[in-house]
């Protein structure tokens, strides 16, 4: 077991499988030292995590749901280094989207269930740009979708 996945077990999370793509695109894209993952949607093994923030669904709730997100882009991290999560060098950069309606405001505070769970994770490796926005609306109505650029050995 990786370091990282060591670290992921005493904070009580495994990593599932990497989801494959839904459509005609790839989970991931590397070019040298970059990953690129796709997006990756709010889901748990119990299934979507859907909602609109500022309708049905709280602040919490959506960080939550942002959390799961960076869980599926560690998923497909670990697939792009072959299995040996300890390559990840750093989170280079996240993108956040938020289905929420169009007077909701704490996209940030949404996302924030993404990068703080990433630093918790990965301690400083785990700090990253961002770009948190809403969408007035995500595939299968999901909560939250985020892509991300890594860096890998």
């Amino acid at each position: 077991m990786s370091t990282i996945e060591t670290r992921l077990a005493e904070l009580g999370v495994t990593l599932p499988d990497a989801p494959a793509p839904a459509a005609n695109y790839v989970p991931f894209v590397q070019t040298g030292d970059t990953v690129y993952v796709s997006g990756q949607i709010s889901m748990t093994a119990d299934g979507l995590i859907l909602g609109k923030l500022g309708a049905d669904m709280d602040t919490e709730a959506g960080a939550a749901a942002a959390r799961t997100c960076a869980i599926g882009l560690l998923a497909q991290v670990k697939k792009a280094c072959g299995g040996d999560l300890d390559r990840l060098v750093r989170v280079v950069k996240l993108t956040g989207f938020v289905n929420s309606t169009g007077d909701f405001t704490e996209q940030p505070k949404v996302i924030n269930g993404a990068s703080d769970f990433l630093v918790e994770a990965l301690g400083d490796a785990g700090r990253h740009a961002r770009s948190a926005v809403s969408a007035a609306a995500l595939p299968l109505g999901v909560a939250v979708e985020i892509e991300g650029i890594f860096q890998i050995k």
